[in-house]
């Protein structure tokens, strides 16, 4: 079946080409951005991972299970052979020390040298803390993503089962704050489903939307599948949604091309914990993309 549903990608990639104001931001590098978007995507229909560029489904999803587990470890990531976390310590390195290392060779040290991980390896108070070990002023620990299980189960149609990642008194400690900065979740009872929201506040639509709907996807799979409930609908709500300047011919390459076959998941384990899935307990089944296209991260 022809993944219909990417159209929805597409058509806001092409409005922000046609519609976003350019600005100068943080990184310097500049963006064309607009404010405010919406989709949704059935999980019924298959698995949104989007066909007009390959995704790196593995590199996406072992990002969100290092999030899920607690982890603020750059070290953890990249022995697990994800880099994408790399370019924020790293520019802070170079900007402190004026040492203009390689990436290869930062992320040799952080792996190999225990010294070097304890300084530059710890990204801060970033998503992992903030879901599962929120501090209240009673110096507590939350786990959010915990809590959310408890409601799913015990209390379905609560309006309470959701997750923040913005915790306003910790961004000034983290390497990037959060940008999918809130998650929501809704069972229907009518059909057992269970549909979940994400808001982000900041998304460059081009390298990073992909990641966060197939991540969001795959958050919704495995909650449905240890709360009792089949997945349903996933709904995004973008704020200021960008395209770099340095990314605007590769935006124009996948807009020439049609959305294949949507694939499928398949989770071949159910460990006995939400929290103890591995990478190795899932497979997309039937995605044959069209071909990777290349762009730099902005940082």
């Amino acid at each position: 079946m022809i993944f219909d549903e990417e159209l929805k990608y597409l058509s806001l990639l092409d409005k922000i080409l046609s519609q976003g104001d350019f600005r100068n931001d943080r990184t310097s590098v500049g963006a064309y951005s607009i404010f405010g978007h919406e989709m949704r995507f059935n999980l019924n229909n298959g698995f949104p991972l989007f066909t007009t560029k390959k995704v790196l489904w593995k590199t996406a999803f072992k990002e969100i299970l290092w999030m899920i587990s607690g982890s603020t470890s750059l070290r953890e990531l990249l022995k697990d052979g994800v880099k994408i976390w790399t370019d924020w310590p790293l520019k802070q390195y170079r900007a402190q020390t004026g040492h203009n290392i390689s990436q290869s060779d930062f992320e040799r040290l952080i792996i190999d040298d225990d010294a070097f991980n304890l300084k530059w390896g710890d990204l801060g108070p970033i998503y992992g803390k903030q879901w599962r070990k929120w501090v209240d002023r009673d110096g507590n620990e939350i786990d959010q993503i915990q809590n959310v299980i408890d409601l799913l189960i015990n209390n379905p149609s609560s309006r309470r089962i959701l997750w923040e990642g913005w915790n306003v008194g910790e961004i000034d400690k983290m390497a990037l704050p959060p940008c999918h900065k809130h998650y929501q979740f809704f069972v229907n009872k009518s059909n057992n489903s269970l549909n979940s929201a994400m808001i982000q506040r900041s998304v460059d639509c081009f390298l990073g939307l992909p990641f966060n709907i197939a991540n969001l996807a795959l958050i919704t799979h495995m909650l449905a599948l240890h709360t009792g409930y089949v997945p349903g609908e996933i709904v995004w709500y973008g704020l200021d949604c960008h395209i770099y300047k340095n990314a605007l011919d590769a935006v124009k390459e996948q807009l020439k091309r049609k959305p294949l076959d949507i694939p499928e998941l398949l989770i071949k384990n159910k460990p006995n914990s939400f929290f103890e899935h591995k990478i190795d307990d899932f497979e997309i089944v039937g995605y044959n993309p069209h071909p990777f296209i290349k762009a730099e991260v902005a940082v």
